[in-house]
């Protein structure tokens, strides 16, 4: 089979590598239909994830049809359309027993991280029935791409640990993909006010089309000063980071206000300035998670329901042969107007 290859910081390519087979008899091994680039996957090419060693095929979302199952898979048969999780879950660990699948003792993020992944035409994934869900009949497949890592992150990491209420004045820092699933996914709860921060002002145009009533381009550098115009010096109730760089977390300890949560869902490659010399006395709370993916069943109901419509995210397609291509493309994100990117195996 073909797939998309590691091989250090800023190098990768697209090459012949043996296709996958039953190591256990918890795995399926599934047929690639559609996957996309995460910003994750910038990260591991930087060299920000030294645990992704070379050779690795990267990748952890996507869409397929079961091709073969171990002879423990009683959830899932061969030609099955299914959804791939981003996150193996046993389903029987400590961690697995607490919703905790991302520290699954045999599992978590270990999709084009520590085993190979889902750029590629065909994948392994191990405990396949508690790591894959099912696509019914009809379905908009390209939407579901979103429901494997994108959704359940921004949700998750950001919405649920920033504990967005009714009324609250919402700050992103950062209007990617996983920012822009934040604000979609942000509006279950209704905040008053959803300010959007980023230095692209395409990303920003489209943020307000996706339900932002404030965005803000720091360019300038004075993105606190613009937060503190528009919260009377209050700071915002939550403010999700979702870039993973030491400026957008010091922003978020800028901005936030008394009593107030700042979630971290960005990958921070780097360390960053935590300061205590003014958050001390505030009542903040800081939050880290890796996404867990135990809000899945619940997104895809609203996804097939078109209450959220995660489509929108989508702006280039590709086929998979293209990959290398369609890197270059969501790397230059700004340049190219680029969200998320569909690749199709044909």
């Amino acid at each position: 089979m073909k797939a998309l290859v590691y091989h250090g910081p800023g190098k990768k390519s697209w090459e012949e590598k043996p296709k996958p087979g039953i190591n256990k008899p918890t795995d399926a091994i599934v047929k690639i239909l559609k996957t996309t680039i995460f910003g994750t996957d910038l990260h591991i090419m930087k060299g920000d994830l030294p645990d992704v060693t070379e050779g690795r095929i990267i990748g952890h979302e996507g869409v397929g049809i079961v091709e073969e199952t171990g002879t423990a898979v009683s959830n899932f048969k061969k030609g099955e359309h299914v959804i791939i999780s981003c996150i193996t879950s046993c389903g029987k660990c400590e961690f697995c027993k607490k919703g905790m699948y991302s520290h699954c003792e045999d599992g978590g993020w270990i999709l084009g991280n520590l085993i190979d992944g889902c750029q590629a035409e065909y994948v392994r994934i191990p405990y396949a029935d508690n790591s894959l869900y099912h696509i019914p009949a009809g379905a908009d497949e390209e939407a579901l791409v979103m429901l494997s890592d994108i959704l359940p992150t921004g949700f998750e990491c950001g919405v649920l640990n920033g504990q967005v209420k009714p009324g609250d004045t919402l700050a992103i820092i950062g209007a990617g993909p996983i920012g822009m699933a934040a604000l979609l996914t942000s509006q279950f709860y209704t905040p008053a006010e959803i300010i959007v921060i980023d230095t692209d002002e395409n990303r920003l145009a489209v943020a307000k089309t996706f339900g932002a009533t404030h965005t803000i381009n720091n360019t300038d550098g004075k993105a606190e000063e613009a937060v503190m115009k528009i919260t009377n010096g209050k700071g915002v109730d939550v403010a999700i980071e979702a870039v993973g760089v030491s400026a957008t977390f010091e922003l978020c300890e800028a901005i936030i206000g008394a009593g107030g949560h700042i979630a971290n869902i960005g990958v921070h490659g780097k360390s960053v300035t935590l300061h205590m010399e003014t958050l001390w006395s505030r009542n903040i709370t800081i939050t880290t998670r890796l996404v867990d993916t135990i809000t899945t069943p619940m997104l895809f109901k609203t996804v097939q329901s078109k209450k959220l419509e995660p489509k929108k995210l989508i702006t280039h397609h590709f086929k998979l042969d293209q990959i290398v291509e369609a890197y270059e493309t969501f790397g230059n994100a700004a340049k190219e107007k680029a969200l998320k990117v569909i690749l199709t195996n044909e």
